[in-house]
């Protein structure tokens, strides 16, 4: 689990935002409305004035010049005639005349006092019109839309529905919202009218309107909203309004029953939410949508501003308490929604074709019954693709990764809205998305960043730096466990140490062996080595693990070449030490075996302890050849694979040795000096005199090896001594008594 842990974790997350999804917390769901007003804002619906809508607006202005609210009926009813006769299609009143007119003449007498000067007045005032009927007749002469409000504070006397209604599908009364009571208008006024619709709108948690009710109910009866009874009214053969189901023919419901999924209206069709509610795409508050209620009393006005329009009559006054939050408008006119309704269907509605469905109108919004799907089918894929793609990635990348998830995510609710008017939810996707990225990626940085303090911590006291940041940057360069690889493994030792060791007390062996184990470390680290281990006086090291390195065996051959130049630098400090004390100096040799070939190197030991090591046949040889530095007085001996990578520098081949515990042959060879050397006219005269040596040497030509060794001795460009004594005692060895008929010229080593 915990190697998994960048995936597991993610995944949980993701499950988590997908059923706080499917859930739908009331947060959430308040999230993502202010997501669409921000949508809104940034590209509300175009204004069309040509658009057949207006509101007569009863605002400050028409209250100075005409009275206080609420005026009396009879001006009521004058404002519905003026408007009649301007040719106003239909006239809506967004406001219920639910209780008779305080102003009329038989409401006034009511008042007055029982006196005899009054009474005769009384019979006469009985003559007299009542201004509730004044305005009746008024609408009766008209085609009015009545308001009413359903509540569950209000009376128990339903509203007259004016139309009929017929559902397509599964029952959807169920979803419309329900109300238990209602506020009607008088009933000479209602059975006058046209039309009667509610004029509810039910604002979102958050007081803001965004969505408003094409259908309500009261019980089970169902009643159309103001702004659909206006559009009904206004088209003469429209007597029923038919209510589409989920499930219906030609609407989907997925197996489920989901509510209401149009409203036809008449020639016209609104997609509706379940619950039969419309998405308004607000224009905003516009002064060409306006008439001044004032102005149509005026002689001068024109009928041209309403004829053959939608008249929807409101207030846009503060003080009569009919303003409501829009997502343009804190403070729009109740009246401005029920005409952004009608607008918005006129303009974006479906047209049918016979029966058989239309193509869209630009301007209506839509969020249907499949957007939740599409949203949590979005959601799964994306977090998904996010969590598989991070770990392939890698951090440096993982951050424009979730910088590009996000944009996309909005990029395409964006086009959505835009292009086809759909309200699809970027933002809790993008929010979990980005939460499943940044827990992916923490997990992946702590853990890359806890490797690489294993690394350094593990491996920066016996690699180089440099190669301490290759494995840092990549710890899956390490192959933990142990692994066979072509490597180059060097020895170094101290030859004659006991004797040295008996110059110093603890203190200054100690001192000593830091001062020779330090220099020959950094040469070592330098030229891009491993150290191995530490033995009292003695270096193993090698190249090629745990980061692979082209031309290792050259790079060990280098490295000798350094430590025996910093060696000598240090056998000067000393022996100026050694006389600045009074003490003799005493030099110090070290020699040098380095072998090429097949090891397994990984964290080797136990479970409680481990190094990172090699071992194998090669390793083994290495040491062996370190130790032949003493027998052939050569500071460095190389095996035959690390020779022939070493090209360009100066070589002589040894001998054939088979040495103890091995019983392979191994061509052993010195290295003698560096490219410069090699290079050398006088060097390779030399090698090619040493190699006829050699030759002559395994041939059984002793007189002519002695010769060779002479000018051999004479030519060496570093004093060969014990070499050539070695060869020149075995030639007298062999002329006393001669090696068996098929000697090859191996030479078997007892020493280690």
């Amino acid at each position: 689990m915990k190697l998994r842990l960048h995936i597991v974790l993610p995944l949980v997350i993701l499950l988590a935002g997908l059923y706080l999804r499917v859930v739908d917390t009331p947060i959430l769901a308040e999230m993502r409305l202010k997501v669409f007003d921000t949508m809104l804002r940034l590209q509300p619906r175009e204004y069309d004035p040509d658009l057949p809508v207006r509101i007569v607006d009863i605002d400050n202005e028409s209250l100075e010049r005409l009275g206080q609210w609420p005026w009396p009926r009879t001006l009521v009813a004058e404002l519905v005639l003026r408007l009649t006769e301007a040719g106003a299609a239909v006239i809506a009143f967004d406001a219920v005349f639910a209780e008779p007119d305080r102003t009329s003449p038989s409401e006034i007498v009511k008042i007055w006092p029982e006196t005899e000067v009054l009474a005769e007045l009384r019979d006469r005032i009985d003559e007299l019109p009542d201004h509730d009927d004044v305005l009746a007749n008024a609408i009766a002469r008209s085609n009015v839309v009545t308001g009413f409000a359903l509540s569950d504070a209000g009376g128990a006397i339903p509203p007259e529905r004016k139309a009929g209604f017929a559902f397509a599908g599964p029952d959807p009364t169920a979803f419309i919202p329900h109300f238990t009571g209602a506020i009607v208008n008088l009933p000479l006024i209602e059975a006058l009218a046209a039309g009667n619709g509610s004029f509810n709108a039910l604002p979102d948690r958050d007081g803001i309107y965004r969505r408003v009710p094409l259908l309500v109910r009261m019980g089970d009866v169902v009643y159309p909203s103001l702004a659909a009874e206006a559009l009904r009214v206004v088209q003469p053969g429209a007597t029923t309004y038919v209510v589409k189901s989920a499930g219906a023919s030609g609407e989907e419901d997925f197996g489920a029953q989901t509510g209401i999924s149009v409203v036809r209206i008449g020639e016209f069709l609104a997609p509706t939410q379940p619950d039969g509610r419309v998405w308004v795409h607000y224009a905003g508050s516009r002064p060409e949508r306006y008439v001044h209620a004032w102005r149509l009393f005026e002689e001068d006005f024109d009928p041209e501003v309403v004829a053959g329009r939608i008249i929807f009559i409101g207030a846009s006054a503060p003080g009569l308490v009919d303003l409501r939050a829009t997502p343009l408008n804190p403070i729009a006119p109740g009246v401005e929604v029920h005409a952004e309704v009608v607008e918005q269907i006129l303009a974006a509605a479906l047209r049918p074709d016979g029966g058989t469905g239309g193509e869209p109108q630009p301007g209506f919004l839509v969020r249907d019954d499949i957007a939740d799907g599409v949203e949590l089918i979005y959601l799964a894929l994306l977090g998904a693709l996010t969590v598989w793609l991070i770990p392939m990635v890698g951090a440096r990348w993982s951050g424009l990764l979730g910088v590009g998830t996000v944009a996309f995510a909005f990029g395409v609710s964006w086009y959505m809205f835009t292009a086809q008017n759909r309200l699809f939810d970027p933002v809790y996707p993008s929010l979990v998305v980005l939460a499943v990225y940044l827990v992916a990626t923490g997990i992946i940085f702590f853990r890359t960043e806890g490797e690489r303090r294993w690394v350094r911590n593990a491996f920066s006291r016996y690699l180089s730096p440099a190669v301490v940041d290759q494995l840092a940057d990549d710890p899956h360069r390490l192959a933990l466990g142990g692994e066979m690889r072509d490597m180059t493994v060097l020895f170094c030792d101290i030859q004659g140490f006991t004797r040295i060791s008996e110059g110093y007390d603890a203190e200054g062996l100690t001192r000593f062996l830091n001062g020779f184990l330090t220099p020959m470390t950094d040469v070592l680290l330098a030229h891009g080595a491993t150290i191995d281990k530490y033995m009292g006086d003695a270096i193993m090291a090698f190249w090629n693990a745990p980061v692979m390195e082209p031309g290792h065996a050259r790079r060990g051959c280098e490295a000798a070449l350094a430590m025996a130049t910093r060696l000598a630098d240090l056998n000067r400090r000393w022996a100026e030490e050694a006389r600045a004390e009074g003490r003799s100096p005493v030099p110090v040799r070290i020699g040098l075996g380095l072998n090429t070939g097949r090891c397994c190197v990984g964290n080797l030991g136990s479970d409680q302890r481990f190094d990172y090591s090699v071992i194998g046949d090669e390793v083994n040889l290495a040491s062996r050849l370190e130790g032949q530095t003493r027998v052939y007085g050569v500071p460095a001996i190389l095996g035959e694979e690390t020779a022939v990578g070493a090209g360009g520098l100066a070589l002589i081949e040894l001998d054939l040795l088979r040495v103890k515990g091995k019983t392979e042959t191994s061509r052993a060879y010195a290295l003698l000096g560096g490219a410069e050397m090699a290079a050398d006219s006088g060097f390779r005269a030399f090698a090619e005199s040493h190699g006829a040596m050699l030759a002559a040497y395994r041939a059984g030509d002793w007189d002519r090896a002695e010769a060779l060794l002479a000018e051999c001795r004479k030519a060496a460009p570093v004093p060969l001594e014990t070499l050539y004594d070695l060869y020149a005692a075995r030639i007298a060895g062999f002329r006393a008594t001669p090696p068996p008929p098929d000697w090859d010229g191996v030479h078997i080593s007892l020493e280690k």
